[in-house]
């Protein structure tokens, strides 16, 4: 295996919007923005009609969450395979053709008046599973669609959009379920935008990757080794994992802080949300504007001050300053989110992109179920703000010991160590590519 080092210079023309130059990314970005519209339209009617037909059951919620994000656990190693052995873009294609048919099912069911809790399930576990699949492959297919020099700048644009929809999306559901009465019509809208994408897919014009070489092992395995033997793509994934599991986890702490420490009301909960989108938004357009490849450096630094900020956020003391903080942590959250994604992104070969975003999805999703319980039961034991507390503290700590592991191996290279590390951590910020 040979290895071409690859120095990340800044562009001096590159802009905010830089990636949107290029049709195939203006195609890949619409299709991509409306369906993720679609889909938290669809995530906030799914919840309000499984306590219309359970009646008020929260355990029902529960399991609903549980069958829409269980798939990511499941299916994140066969998917990275998937991305890397098949065509991309008709992957996403056929990921895109599931969810249509599964939101459709259930627009019918609720018009006809005969959907079922169990109905809810079944859909539910058919548009994680979909969504498993269509995340590291669309990731990978980034790399596809524009050029290396933009790919950073895209993977920020991407992270906009996504946030930027999550307060769309639940607002236009909201009018709508008020406007018809009822949440069928949220659901055909959803259907509808898988099919958008589907044909916004479609007018993409990629190069053919070439066959898969059969003497390599393409499995879930051989993408293990692959970051096993990077061990710079291991220190950012196990930064991810910490940061998922102690940090990322706004959904269960800022409504322990709403209804355990604040006593607030459902209003003024929703503001948390919509204060802490807002700060991610500008997160993502700030990376966007960065002019070179962030390094291991940023990628760290930025997951440190996050972890600092949380704490910061557990230790306000009244809901107003509360409010004010949320929108640096989304800046803080998504500074790093995009970091760790572009390090990935720019630093794999192309053969292996596929299974190693398979492995971010898995480290990252995973580390919201087993983070949300721990810091619930902190919550419960020394109160709300302790969730964020520990939690920041946490991943503060993590963090900085992975900084301090990454400074020795570099002070160390600098000395003649021996190899290991690959030559993306160094001070100059290159990156080791694989051909």
């Amino acid at each position: 295996m040979s290895a071409i080092v690859a120095p990340s210079i800044p562009d001096a023309k590159q802009s905010m919007f830089a990636a949107l130059r290029s049709v195939n990314y203006r195609w890949y970005l619409g299709g991509q923005g409306i369906t993720s519209v679609g889909s938290w339209m669809q995530r906030l009617a799914q919840d309000w009609l499984v306590l219309q037909v359970s009646h008020g059951d929260a355990v029902a919620l529960g399991i609903t969450t549980a069958c829409q994000f269980l798939p990511f656990l499941l299916l994140a190693p066969v998917a990275g395979v998937i991305a890397d052995r098949y065509p991309r873009r008709r992957v996403l294609m056929v990921t895109s053709a599931v969810g249509a048919l599964a939101a459709a099912a259930l627009a019918l069911l609720t018009l006809a008046g005969t959907a079922s809790v169990a109905a809810v399930y079944l859909v539910a576990f058919l548009l994680g599973s979909a969504a498993a699949v269509d995340h590291p492959t669309r990731q990978a297919f980034l790399s596809d669609v524009v050029d290396r020099p933009r790919l950073a700048n895209a993977v920020a644009l991407n992270s906009a959009v996504f946030n930027l929809s999550r307060i769309v999306g639940p607002a236009l559901a909201g009018l709508m379920i008020a406007a018809m009465s009822g949440v069928g019509g949220v659901f055909a809208v959803n259907a509808l935008s898988y099919v958008i994408a589907i044909a916004a897919l479609g007018r993409i014009q990629v190069g053919t990757r070439g066959p898969v070489d059969l003497r390599e092992s393409v499995t879930f395995r051989a993408g293990l080794r692959y970051v096993a033997d990077r061990r710079d793509l291991l220190l950012v994934l196990l930064a991810v994992a910490i940061a998922a599991t102690f940090a990322f986890n706004f959904a269960t702490t800022t409504a322990l802080m709403a209804t355990g420490e604040f006593a607030v009301g459902a209003a003024a909960f929703g503001f948390m949300g919509t204060a802490l989108s807002c700060g991610s938004i500008v997160g993502s357009l700030l990376a966007a504007r960065r002019r070179s490849t962030p390094g291991l450096g940023l990628v760290l630094g930025s997951g440190v001050a996050f972890g600092a900020l949380t704490m910061i956020a557990g230790l306000m003391p009244t809901y107003t300053a509360f409010l004010l903080v949320l929108p640096l942590c989304g800046v803080g959250a998504l500074t790093f989110s995009v970091a760790a994604q572009s390090y990935l992104q720019t630093g794999t070969a192309g053969r292996m992109r596929g299974r190693v975003m398979g492995i971010y999805a898995l480290v990252f999703f995973g580390g919201n179920p087993v983070g949300g319980p721990l810091l619930g039961w902190v919550s419960n034991h020394w109160g709300p703000r302790w969730g964020l507390i520990g939690g920041g503290a946490a991943a503060l700590l993590g963090l900085a010991a992975l900084a301090l592991v990454w400074r020795r191996s570099r002070d160390q290279r600098a000395c003649g160590a021996p190899r290991g590390y690959a030559a993306g951590t160094d001070a100059v910020n290159s990156r080791r590519i694989d051909v």
